[in-house]
């Protein structure tokens, strides 16, 4: 039997001080509260609801006498003399739910037993309940009869129960969805437990069991809230208050369901926010699908602290990444590394990223362009701070973030006198950074802007500084793209910058006429104007620069960064950066976040 202690509880003045303070803040993403029902021989039943209301206690303000046909709300409401309202507060969250009772919620969430397996959902006034109501079948029970002498189990007392959580009406219907399978969930492990050793039968009598006896005790004397006595007695009970207050803080819900079965649940409009705003689940998602093998993961515990949070029947697969992750290392190396297939890497990353545990990044390389987050807090003595100085000894977090005030390449940091060691404490400074988005990674981006031609009048003297003209180009975005050469990009690490060059040069013969028709197969989606200013750059007249330039121009609409271009077509990045430099009069370089990459970085709009 579970020995409830002062400590773990509190008293009620202070835990209602503590929710109040948090319920006026209004959060959608939150649960108003958790309401266990059950249906069945004793009729419609509230079990269990967490936070249980006060009970008044000053009778003075019941003394007042009312109206009867005055709507019963909790909400402090200044009157005057004539009886009108002036001003009325905003309800919390707990006031929300203030009135409806406990045989109320038990009548309309107790749902009859057509609706058990769907999804319920229910709004009345301010308030909107989620559940999944369940049915606990026994198909094998059956009541003995006068012909079969063999004994028989009695039949449950139970027909269906259902955990609801109640939110607020205007909730996302992300939130919702989310509830709804948290709800699922618990309801299939009790269903499970239920089966097995009647895990929920006997926890329901000794819900009902302590509400019967705090209603003796209330006709008595003061009155009482059996479900605060429930809350020791029984392990359900706080099962659920435990799913709840974890809903409210991290997000990460983990219960023993009867100390047996794990029931795993992550919010993620909790765990996933940047900059005091969270990430829209759809937007997570699409990120997610959008990694590429050339991206890298960014685990941001330590690895220890994520081993260590693993349950015991966890993947193997996903203990041997988390040992081989490394900032410098793409999901390529990553895969080859620990011996894993690159889709298996891709689930597993998704999966960690997911659940708050790691970021999707571009690897560290001494190219990478990084400047400071403008949403970075850069106090000079904020929690930030003091945590850095403690691992970094004789670095101060301020100053390092002053050399991020301009973009600036890691390159820039690099000194040949220094010891190597040096250069692993940069790596080490930049992705503890990196874990607590106090930096953002800029990529390079390539656009194809092509002067106006005189027989349009008027462009080029509204205009004369062509890149102010690139968001109103017609810029078509190319078909989808393979993952490419199974080779990784260079500049992978510090140490390595280069690669060698295997499919970079196109057919052999400059100048043969297969090679000159692939030319102006390529440049046939241009306009003719374009194809003319093109033509006429010098560069243009090497065979070899102009069809390296028509290969890649699907590219250059601003859409895919210099990285994904080198892994996609198996290029350094030096051959890029001359091919940019050679038709610099028609291309356009500009620098900005990537979209894949930056929800992890930097906050929605």
């Amino acid at each position: 039997m579970f020995n409830p202690s002062a400590e773990f509880y509190g008293d009620r003045k202070s835990m209602y001080k503590q929710s109040q303070n948090s319920f006026k803040s209004g959060d959608k993403t939150r649960p108003i509260s958790v309401i266990l029902v059950s249906s069945g021989s004793r009729g419609n039943k509230l079990l269990f609801r967490y936070p249980f209301q006060r009970v008044p206690v000053c009778p003075a303000l019941t003394a007042k006498q009312r109206s009867p046909y005055v709507l019963n709300t909790t909400g402090d409401v200044l009157e005057d003399q004539d009886g009108d309202s002036r001003e009325q507060t905003p309800l919390c969250d707990e006031q929300l739910v203030a009135g409806f009772s406990d045989i109320i919620l038990g009548t309309i969430l107790a749902t009859k037993s057509d609706m058990c397996g769907k999804k319920f959902e229910l709004k009345i006034d301010n308030v909107r309940f989620v559940g999944h109501p369940t049915l606990l079948q026994h198909p094998h029970i059956v009541q003995g009869s006068k012909t079969d002498p063999s004994p028989k189990r009695e039949m449950p007392t139970m027909i269906l129960f259902s955990v609801v959580f109640a939110l607020r009406a205007n909730a996302d219907p992300s939130v919702i969805s989310c509830m709804h399978n948290l709800s699922r969930r618990i309801a299939i492990a009790l269903q499970h437990e239920e089966r097995r050793c009647q895990y929920l039968t006997r926890e329901a009598k000794l819900m009902l069991a302590v509400q019967d006896e705090i209603t003796t005790m209330t006709e008595k004397g003061s009155p009482q809230s059996p479900f605060r006595q429930i809350l020791p007695k029984c392990k359900l009970a706080r099962d659920l208050k435990e799913a709840y207050d974890s809903l409210c803080t991290t997000g990460v819900v983990r219960l023993h369901i009867n100390n047996w079965l794990e029931v795993s649940f992550c919010l993620p409009h909790k765990i996933h926010r940047v900059g005091g705003k969270h990430i829209p689940p759809e937007a997570l998602e699409r990120s997610l699908k959008a990694i590429r093998p050339y991206h890298a993961l960014l685990l941001l515990d330590s690895e220890k602290t994520l081993l260590s949070q693993l349950p015991l029947d966890c993947s193997p697969a996903m203990v041997r990444l988390i040992k081989t992750c490394s900032a410098v290392k793409n999901l390529q190396q990553l895969a080859q590394d620990a011996d894993l297939a690159l889709l298996q890497i891709f689930q597993i990353a998704a999966h960690l990223v997911y659940w708050g545990k790691a970021i999707i990044i571009y690897p560290l390389c001494e190219n990478n362009v990084y400047m400071l987050s403008p949403h970075a807090n850069i106090c000079l003595y904020s929690p930030l701070a003091e945590q850095f100085a403690q691992q970094f000894p004789g670095h101060d977090l301020p100053s390092m973030l002053a050399k991020f005030s301009l973009p600036v390449s890691l390159a820039e940091f690099r000194n040949p006198l220094e010891a190597p060691v040096q250069e692993a404490h940069l790596i080490q400074m930049v992705v503890w950074m990196l874990q607590h988005r106090l930096l953002i990674q800029l990529h390079t981006y390539v656009c194809l802007l092509v002067p106006p031609s005189e027989d349009e009048p008027g462009l080029r003297d509204e205009d004369p500084h062509p890149v102010a003209r690139v968001g109103g180009r017609s810029l078509s975005t190319p078909s989808a793209l393979s993952f490419g050469s199974p080779t990784s990009s260079d500049d992978m690490t510090l140490t390595s910058p280069s690669m060698d060059n295997s499919s970079a040069e196109l057919l052999p013969g400059g100048d043969s006429p297969l090679n000159k028709r692939m030319t102006e197969t390529l440049l046939a989606s241009l306009t003719e104007h374009e194809r003319q200013v093109i033509l006429s750059i010098p560069a243009a007249q090497n065979p070899e620069d102009l069809r390296m330039l028509a290969r890649l121009l699907h590219y250059f609409r601003g859409h895919h960064h210099l990285e994904e271009i080198m892994y996609n077509e198996n290029m350094r990045r030096s051959q890029l950066k001359t091919l940019f430099d050679k038709f610099r009069s028609v291309l356009v370089v500009t620098n900005h976040e990537d979209p894949i990459i930056s929800i992890f970085q930097s906050p929605m709009e």
